[in-house]
């Protein structure tokens, strides 16, 4: 079964950039660190990259996240969604229009420009059918920005989150939780690694 998955690093203060972040300084200032695990050679943390990779189906990505990752210095070869990893998975984004051009031609961009529950629904009806393709259940991963994971938990969207704690303080920067009704967490696994704590909770 496709289920819905935030998948996010923060900070140990709970922010998911660093102070000024913007298309040339996507993570903020000094927001690198708490992404040191997605480029280490721990093993846990390799594991995890390569789990998490090969149960996408699709990603959802809000506008600020997409003008950052397509941007002249955004992903490439070496950077970017499972980098390295087996496949590309489609990728969703929800904007208020679509983009006159895009730079990473050879990835599968869909736009949405009705909301994000439209976009998650348009991203599970890709990884429904990547799942029949490939004859395993495929996720849909909601990778960011901070606001949009934020706005699928507050709607209710989300099925699992997933959390990259670093072992950093920022001190200001884009918080993931800042508004929306509570919500109840049952913590599915904790996993350390030398460069940060993986934690994963079902959203009830």
């Amino acid at each position: 079964m496709t289920r819905v998955i935030g998948d996010i690093s923060i900070s140990l203060d709970g922010f998911v950039t660093g102070p000024n972040p913007g298309p040339n300084n996507g993570l903020g200032d000094g927001g690198e660190a708490i992404h040191t695990w997605a480029f280490s050679d721990d093993p846990e943390d390799r594991r995890i990259m390569r789990e998490a990779t090969v149960s996408s189906g699709a990603v959802v990505l809000g506008r600020g996240l997409f003008d950052v990752v397509d941007s002249p210095g955004g992903w490439n070869e070496e950077v970017g969604y499972g980098a390295g990893e087996v496949g590309k998975p489609a990728f969703v984004v929800v904007t208020s229009s679509a983009p006159e051009t895009v730079r990473l031609t050879d990835l599968d961009w869909t736009f949405v420009t009705t909301g994000l529950p439209d976009a998650v629904a348009a991203a599970r009806e890709r990884a429904e059918a990547a799942s029949l393709d490939s004859g395993k259940d495929l996720d849909v991963v909601i990778m960011g920005g901070g606001a949009t994971i934020g706005s699928a938990l507050a709607a209710g969207l989300v099925d699992t989150l997933t959390m990259h704690l670093a072992p950093v303080v920022l001190g200001a920067g884009t918080p993931l939780f800042s508004e929306g009704a509570p919500r109840t967490l049952v913590q599915r696994s904790v996993v350390t690694s030398s460069t940060a704590t993986h934690l994963t909770y079902d959203v009830v």
